[in-house]
């Protein structure tokens, strides 16, 4: 799907309201001055507060999909604003889908 690239400047929360910490492999493109994020990137998640009963089960990364279908950086797709986010615990269940607050808006990937 079209969207706005995602980049390092980007603010993603899990759906508890933890933070993304957004880095990415990505060396090459910019968009408003910020790295573009890759379908590949892996994102560690602090601050959640999520818990399941009494234990304590926060969201710790969030791995991506749906990126952009006809753009490439080095052969990986770009994230855009309709990328999909799942957010893990650190056993590995998915513990809902990311929320994109806010991107760029100077670039589009298709």
């Amino acid at each position: 799907m079209p969207g706005k690239n995602l980049t390092t400047s980007a603010v993603v929360i899990c759906p508890h309201g933890g933070q993304a910490q957004l880095m990415t492999a990505n060396t090459q493109m910019t968009a408003d001055g910020s790295a573009i994020l890759l379908e590949t990137d892996v994102h560690p998640v602090v601050g959640c507060p999520f818990s399941v009963g009494s234990k304590y089960s926060p969201c710790v990364r969030i791995s991506w999909s749906a990126g952009s279908q006809r753009v490439s950086i080095n052969g990986t797709p770009p994230l855009v604003a309709s990328s999909i986010g799942q957010c893990f615990n650190a056993e590995g269940a998915v513990q809902g889908v990311a929320t994109i607050v806010n991107t760029q808006q100077r670039t589009s990937a298709q």
